[in-house]
């Protein structure tokens, strides 16, 4: 099968705020791999304006931190919302891709990325130590991934935890 396969990978948060800039890390780890058929974006966070971007592609990978989730980084499917509900600040990967589906009648497969950060308070441009080590491991997660090209398109839930060493969570293991 040589089907192309075009992925977008959207690392989103503020840099300036600690872990939360985990999201554009991810981004701007991807920016230089010059990878065939994978778009990278970065921004501080997601716009409706995503939703063409998104349209344009068959998979698209949420990358964010996460204050709650588990170590060191989650992967789990996201489908489009039930109603698109936006507000300036509030813009989901759910509502991103329902608004790729009513404007442009495309459903591309979609994933969130949560790499668990700690440190979030202070106004700086550094990540934790911990969180890099997140990183890193969710990174290679990805790398992993998107050589797997069809695991991310076609592959089920358990392919996707195997090739994550078992990180995923809500993978859709019953």
């Amino acid at each position: 099968m040589n089907e192309r396969c075009r992925i977008m990978v959207i690392g989103y948060g503020n840099p300036g705020r600690q872990d939360d800039g985990l999201g554009p890390a991810v981004a701007a780890a991807f920016e230089q791999a010059d990878l065939p058929d994978v778009t990278v974006d970065s921004d501080y966070q997601l716009t409706v304006e995503d939703a063409a971007a998104v349209a344009q592609h068959d998979v698209v990978i949420f990358a964010d931190a996460d204050c709650t989730g588990p170590e060191p980084f989650r992967f789990d499917p996201v489908l489009p919302g039930d109603a698109v509900t936006f507000s300036s600040h509030s813009v989901q990967p759910d509502g991103v891709l329902a608004l790729a589906d009513q404007l442009f009648g495309v459903r591309p497969r979609a994933y969130a990325l949560g790499i668990r950060g700690y440190e979030f308070n202070e106004y700086r441009e550094a990540l934790s130590a911990a969180a890099q080590r997140n990183l890193a491991a969710a990174v290679d997660f990805l790398r992993g991934a998107l050589n797997q090209r069809t695991v991310l398109r076609d592959g089920s839930p358990h392919e996707l935890a195997a090739l994550a060493g078992a990180s995923t969570t809500a993978n859709g293991d019953e």
